[in-house]
């Protein structure tokens, strides 16, 4: 009894820990731009073209990053890989509160591109699907979504304090020194929360988390992975998914810009928002585990579709306002619900264990590809209609985005469906080392 007991608690400890690390490691590159957008744009002095620009760089360094750091998770502990990238990435937010300008932030976000991939996000991916097993994957990947939800949106209440207290009581009159001064506050609380989920991940985590070796069969792996049609069809969906997340980022500029709101209020628009992620996730991965993951997936893209639509039309009068609210919130819970099941198709699409961090790596490879192209694309659509125009157009672009996911997922349905596609090789036909599993 007591055996059970304490694995039932290690197991909790342990996805609490993943949970903890899987949020904070994108605080300062994120969050920061996120959940403060307007404050962000004035104390560094960027214009939307300008911090879209510097994400393409996090996005071309993150690209380059994710299917090495698969490999990376295939082979090494978990517990040190992690370790290693919330440090360095937490010391990253030391030299982003000396406020560099538009080639220094360009140059810490390539950074930051290597820090939270190359060590991170593989060793993440594999640590969740090993801790749902076979049939609690919609479960696993759902509680890592819902409970970084949680963190963000705890960090961002938090941030969002210090804004207020900090700044003068009249937020419109504030001075960009005193901006500056409450901004730094938040970007080192970001830093101290990353350094600090390093060392939780040290202590909690086993040092020794892996099930294979793939990296010792490096070019039989790439081929089998870049072969697999389940594999771009699951990375088409997270691309556009992905699209849709990120369009969240200027939840809080709309606010500002077009419902008349200021920084603050713009601020605690996004915080709450982030409220829905710990619930979302969690309650379509429920559905995902009993209904498919891959139609939970569809039935999220087509309500993705309708929602933006509608934003993109809407006016912020009358009956329009509450159109624009209603869907803000459809659009922030469905969006979290998607990013908590894109990965629990990995059991889906029967992807080997020996495998995962292969095709976590390489299905993020192209998936998460929007960081590379979406900041530059939407923040010339946003500065070449300022406004309400310009949001609205930002809008119709989301739409498109979600059809062509909703058009992925009929596509990776099929593949499913075809004994030919969904069948994978053994480790053995692709000559691996005895033992990998």
């Amino acid at each position: 009894m007591s055996n059970a007991s304490d694995s039932r608690s290690s197991r909790f400890f342990l996805m609490l820990t993943l949970v903890f690390a899987g949020e904070i490691i994108f605080g300062l590159p994120f969050h920061t731009a996120r959940f403060f957008r307007p404050t962000f744009l004035e104390a560094f002095n960027f214009s939307n073209t300008q911090l879209g620009d510097v994400f393409a760089v996090y996005g071309i360094m993150a690209m380059i990053a994710y299917f090495p750091g698969g490999i990376l998770a295939d082979r090494f502990s978990v517990r040190s890989l992690l370790t290693l990238s919330l440090v360095t990435s937490g010391l990253g937010g030391f030299y982003m509160a000396t406020y560099p300008g538009v080639l220094g932030m360009s140059l810490l976000y390539g950074y930051w591109g290597v820090t939270t991939i190359l060590l991170f996000w593989g060793a993440l991916i594999r640590a969740t699907r090993e801790w749902g097993g076979d049939d609690a994957q919609g479960v696993a990947f759902g509680v890592l979504e819902g409970g970084r939800g949680l963190v963000a949106a705890l960090l961002s209440t938090i941030g969002v304090l210090m804004l207020a207290i900090i700044m003068p009581d009249a937020v419109e009159a504030a001075t960009n020194a005193e901006r500056r001064e409450a901004f730094r506050a938040v970007i080192l609380m970001y830093a101290g929360a990353a350094i600090l989920a390093g060392a939780l991940t040290w202590v909690v985590i086993p040092p020794s988390k892996h099930g294979g070796d793939s990296s010792r069969g490096v070019l039989s792996v790439v081929g089998v992975v870049l072969s697999r049609p389940l594999v771009w069809a699951q990375a088409l969906i997270i691309v556009c998914a992905y699209c849709g997340y990120k369009g969240l980022d200027n939840y809080s500029l709309y606010a500002v810009q077009v419902l008349g709101m200021d920084e603050v209020d713009g601020a605690k628009l996004s915080m709450f928002g982030g409220y829905i992620r710990p619930f979302a996730p969690v309650i379509v991965g429920l559905l995902a585990d009993r209904w498919a993951a891959a139609r939970s997936t569809g039935l999220c893209f087509a309500v993705l579709v309708i929602s933006f639509a509608l934003l993109s039309m809407a006016l912020p009068d009358g009956m329009g306002l509450a159109i624009i609210y209603a869907n803000l919130v459809l659009t922030v819970f469905t969006l979290f619900a998607l990013r908590g099941i894109y990965f629990a198709l990995l059991e889906e699409n029967r992807v080997p264990p020996f495998l995962t961090g292969a095709v976590a790596g390489m299905v993020s490879f192209i998936g998460f590809t929007p960081d590379f192209f979406f900041g530059p694309i939407t923040g010339r659509i946003l500065d070449a209609s300022p406004g309400l125009a310009g949001h609205q157009n930002y809008f119709l672009f989301l739409t498109g985005a979600s059809m062509v996911g909703l058009l992925a997922v009929m596509w990776l349905l099929r593949l499913q469906r075809a004994t030919t596609d969904a069948t994978w090789p053994t480790a053995a036909s692709l000559r691996l080392p005895p033992g990998t599993s």
